[in-house]
């Protein structure tokens, strides 16, 4: 059965604000407004950084880092998100198609695999926002350098918080499941930043 309980007005003023921010920043990665904002005044040009999951913010990400992997499981859309950094020849991005099966679906193994050699290259900034995130959360904690950003969006959906997001762990639920307790636990001690717009949430992790 279909649930309308999110429906709140502040819910649809909330996404209102969203339609009218994407209108005017339709190149920027779907993240929160905020989330954004901040990666706008913190990525530099010599940072090396890892995606799972790839769109425009490839595209984003290109123009404001060194080096960028972006890891891809659905071919179509890395076809066409392929296409697009051949058009605006960006030279910068290493992007990867994970293997898929033939029913068109992607294994774990291919996908965290995909990035198998880099493991003892540590990267500066990771961004989680595709499948199997808490596998790639708990990778990035350990191919992070020291002071590295590790990104994950639509976090609310796995760790618990105050979000008024729809389908938030709340507090008391704790995290979703154990790769993502296992990752609370390895990150407790790190500094974080939580953004929402009322829709879902971004939150950056700072490796100490």
């Amino acid at each position: 059965m279909r649930r309308f309980s999110h429906l709140t007005p502040r819910y649809i003023i909330d996404r209102v604000a969203y339609i009218l921010y994407e209108k005017s920043h339709s190149e920027y990665p779907w993240l929160t407004q905020a989330a954004n904002t901040i990666l706008d005044g913190l990525l530099i040009d010599s940072d090396r950084m890892l995606e799972f999951g790839s769109g425009r913010s490839t595209i984003w990400f290109s123009k404001r880092v060194k080096s960028l992997i972006s890891v891809e499981h659905d071919k179509a859309w890395y076809e066409k998100v392929k296409e697009k950094l051949k058009g605006q020849r960006i030279s910068n991005v290493d992007y990867r198609l994970a293997s898929s099966k033939s029913d068109g679906s992607c294994s774990r193994e291919s996908y965290i695999g995909a990035v198998d050699e880099f493991r003892e290259k540590p990267f500066d900034v990771v961004l989680v926002d595709g499948l199997f995130r808490s596998d790639c959360a708990l990778l990035a904690v350990g191919i992070l350098e020291s002071g590295g950003i590790l990104i994950i969006d639509n976090v609310n959906r796995y760790l618990p918080s105050r979000s008024r997001a729809p389908e938030s762990m709340k507090l008391n639920d704790g995290p979703i499941d154990d790769g993502w307790v296992k990752f609370a636990g390895l990150t407790k001690d790190w500094r974080h930043i939580w953004t929402t717009n009322g829709l879902s949430d971004t939150a950056f992790f700072f490796k100490p």
